[in-house]
């Protein structure tokens, strides 16, 4: 390719040009609008002076939502997020999906306070949701980069953008915080903080906090709970302008699933239908018939039970007994860093995470050794991760402001599928929510060892109105698979290397309210080390078959304009995406079944879209945020496979996919609020649509748009003198309206209906106490 070279030539010109124009720009010239500072009460952070499309939220919007929601439900007003869960918090993992432009979750980069979250998915090879990692109440700043987003980001594939989330410091003065909330299913949250303040004079400050949640299912039996700490430490190192950080979080989660559905189920069994957790028995009695019918493929136990089905069960797979995820997580770091504006700044943080997890399914399809006709099947997860990043820059005067920075981690994950016995044909001999021993049977056992090492650099240049960023990143990840139950999976070494993957952009000041903004960004995803997910998560001849395998790429351009008047301040962006190498995992059988999927080199995707957004300042203590979305994302080639017995391609699944939607991409989003917020109440009532969404690849099965409405509302006062009270009831889905959620839990077909489907929440009502001391 010679696209890179001659952008590499490029960019060194420019860099070397500023160096002669900056001497004649006049001293006075006009700061870059991002200098000017944010409207206290903003509560959409609107990315002034970034060349890049970029919105932020703030601790202000989090008040304003129920606590202990999910970060990444409180973004999904931002334009071109499309966030799906099936519960009401948007914390339940295995329905929790985020998308940006037609990119999903996978291909997203995720940080806290610049400490790699890996990929996002259910089953994180490379890290942990951000809902366990740090509490809602602890989070300072949430900021969605769309695109490729910041070029020094810790991540190794974010094609479509990068969502970074930067925790509270410790207040200033001594305190403890307390919420508290009850509402629908049963659900209790309870939130405790203790701030030491700051320690004599320009001393250390500290905080550690504690929260317990837990709920009833909404439909179905079973309960989601989680307990959390989180510990920050920040000490400044004399008056030498750096300071200490250190950070600590553990999490616990055990969450009971609702059921995976198709649009076949929906219309048999309804919204409401779930898993049979409350009758064993019957649970039973249809492993027993699947058997009976060859459909689970055990050997029957108990011919008395017959070849048909109790109603309304069409076969097995409608309802299994249980479901649940585990988790426990440890994420601690430690690091030294300068002021944002420090003559020389940067920063050098290490980190440290371990997680131990359960993917847990009560299986009809193998039967236990005491021949009950069920057992339990895990996917086991075991995460070691430790890695260390950094940056340094400074101001080389015409040469802009230089930034270097690189990232190291090694990650050693182990993931297996094991089967545990269940020992009675009565009652349940194991609960869901234990983590389960002695198993009788390991299906697969691998062990993942990734490494990873990249580094970036960054000039931004200000040549009066104008302001250019310049730079690239690049990186090595290596990674070996390594059996130590072989099973049918593949083993091996793959690697992904891409040196130089560039960046540049510009904004232009009109005037003091406006700005133009551009910019071209090329990103590689790094191919990663699972059994259920990337090239090992196939059998070895697949793996063998995938040859010179070529990682995915994207490049992205963009341009916009960001405007302020009066009460008002809004933006409007457009992009086009240009996505080669799309790989696309094809689902063989119901999930339960755990086949490996066929994976595959599609070709490319074309995407491109608007975006924009508006917020207004009314008076009175009112104000209004929108956003809109258009995103047109289509595959731009048919996939073919060979024939075993003609030796000839056809058409995977006999249709093609060419220039049909990129699955689980709506068309359409759309976003509003309108809040109010004075010294006594405060409220907000918001509206978010999502157009229509297709599940196969063919486009020919979808789920409908719908619009969906949630509100708060609050008063605050003081008792005991002048301790500060809030209470705010808040109610999500308020019109209760029948929605499917998540789309792909159990991944996508070619054609055809497919039970990976998630019903939405209905209409759930809370109410929450804060004070403080």
């Amino acid at each position: 390719m010679t696209r890179k070279p001659m952008f590499a030539m490029m960019l060194l010109a420019t860099t070397a040009w500023p160096s002669l124009a900056i001497a004649e720009a006049p001293a006075d010239a006009a700061p870059a609008v991002a200098d000017a500072p944010a409207a206290a009460d903003d509560i959409v952070v609107i990315g002034r002076g970034e060349t890049r499309q970029v919105q932020e939220i703030s601790t202000r919007d989090f008040d304003l939502v129920v606590p202990a929601t999910s970060p990444l439900k409180a973004i999904a007003k931002l334009p071109g997020v499309n966030f799906q869960s099936a519960d009401a918090f948007g914390n339940y993992e295995w329905s929790e999906r985020v998308s940006i432009r037609g990119f999903n979750q996978n291909q997203l980069g995720f940080t806290l306070d610049g400490i790699p979250l890996g990929d996002g998915s259910y089953g994180n090879t490379n890290g942990l949701h951000i809902s366990r990692a740090i509490s809602s109440e602890n989070i300072a700043q949430v900021r969605v980069a769309q695109g490729s987003g910041a070029i020094g980001t810790q991540a190794t594939n974010n094609l479509g953008g990068t969502i970074e989330f930067i925790s509270s410091d410790p207040k200033r003065e001594a305190g403890l915080t307390l919420n508290g909330t009850y509402g629908s299913d049963n659900t209790w949250r309870a939130f405790v903080r203790l701030d030491t303040g700051t320690l004599g004079d320009n001393g250390p400050s500290a905080y550690v906090s504690y929260g317990h949640f837990t709920t009833d299912k909404w439909k179905g039996w079973g309960v989601q709970r989680q307990n959390q700490v989180n510990a920050k430490a920040v000490a400044p190192l004399g008056d030498s302008g750096l300071r200490l950080v250190a950070t600590f979080d553990f999490s616990d989660r055990r969450e009971n699933d609702y059921q995976d559905m198709s649009l076949d189920m929906i219309h048999r069994l309804g919204y409401r239908w779930d898993n049979i957790s409350n009758n064993y028995p019957l649970a039973i009695l249809v492993s027993d018939v699947g058997a009976n019918t060859g459909y689970t493929g055990v050997t029957p136990t108990n011919p008395a039970a017959g070849t048909t089905y109790p109603a309304p069960f069409a076969n097995p797979d409608d309802a299994y007994y249980d479901a649940a995820g585990l988790r426990q997580d440890y994420l601690a770091s430690v690091g030294i860093e300068t002021a944002k504006d420090a003559k020389i700044h940067g920063e050098l943080r290490g980190y440290y995470h371990d997680n131990h997890g359960r993917g847990i399914w009560f299986t009809p399809y193998v039967a236990s050794p005491s021949g009950v006709p069920m057992s339990v099947r895990t996917t086991e997860y075991d995460i070691r991760r430790k890695g260390v990043f950094g940056s340094v820059g400074t101001s080389l005067g015409g040469f802009g402001d230089l930034t270097v920075g690189a990232w190291y981690e090694r990650n050693d994950f182990r993931q297996a599928r094991r089967f545990y016995g269940l020992d009675s044909r009565t009652v349940p001999t194991r609960d869901s929510l234990d983590f389960p021993l002695l198993p009788f049977f390991t299906q697969w056992d691998y062990r993942y060892q990734t490494d990873t090492f990249q580094y970036y650099v960054s000039d931004r240049i200000a040549l009066g109105n104008l302001t250019v960023d310049l730079g690239w990143k690049g990186y090595d990840v290596r990674v070996t698979a390594t059996p130590l139950t072989a099973g049918s999976l593949a083993s091996g070494k793959i690697k992904t290397t891409d040196w130089f993957q560039p960046r540049a952009g510009l904004t232009y000041r009109l005037g003091a309210n406006a700005e133009l903004f551009g910019g071209f960004s090329q990103v590689t995803r790094a191919f990663t080390g699972s059994a259920t997910s990337g090239p090992f998560a196939t059998t070895q001849a697949g793996f063998n078959a995938l040859g010179n395998l070529k990682p995915e790429q994207s490049d992205t351009y963009e341009a916009g304009t960001r405007f302020r008047s009066g009460i008002f301040t809004g933006s409007i962006a457009a992009y086009y995406v240009d996505f080669r190498n799309r790989l696309l995992a094809y689902s063989v059988g119901s999930g339960i079944q755990g086949n490996p999927p066929i994976l595959q080199n599609v070709g490319g995707v074309r995407s491109y879209g608007v975006e924009a957004t508006g917020q207004i300042k009314l008076p009175n203590g009112f104000g209004a945020f929108a956003s809109y979305a258009y995103n047109d994302s289509r595959y731009r080639d048919n996939v073919f496979v060979v024939d075993p017995l003609t030796q000839q391609k056809v058409l995977l699944g006999g249709v093609p996919i060419k220039d049909k939607t990129v699955v689980d991409a709506p068309r359409n989003i759309a976003s509003g609020e309108v809040t109010y917020d004075s010294d006594l109440f405060f409220g907000r009532i918001g509206a978010n649509y999502m157009s229509k969404r297709y599940f196969t690849y063919s486009n020919d099965q979808s789920v409908p748009g719908r619009v969906l409405f949630d509100a708060s509302i609050g008063v605050r006062f003081a008792v005991a003198g002048d301790r500060k009270v809030e209470l705010q009831l808040s109610g999500t889905n308020l019109l209760d309206k029948q929605y499917i959620a998540t789309i792909g839990s159990n991944g996508f077909t070619q054609k055809g209906d497919n039970q990976t489907l998630l019903v939405g929440a209905p209409r759930q009502v809370f109410v929450s106490l804060k004070t403080g001391f």
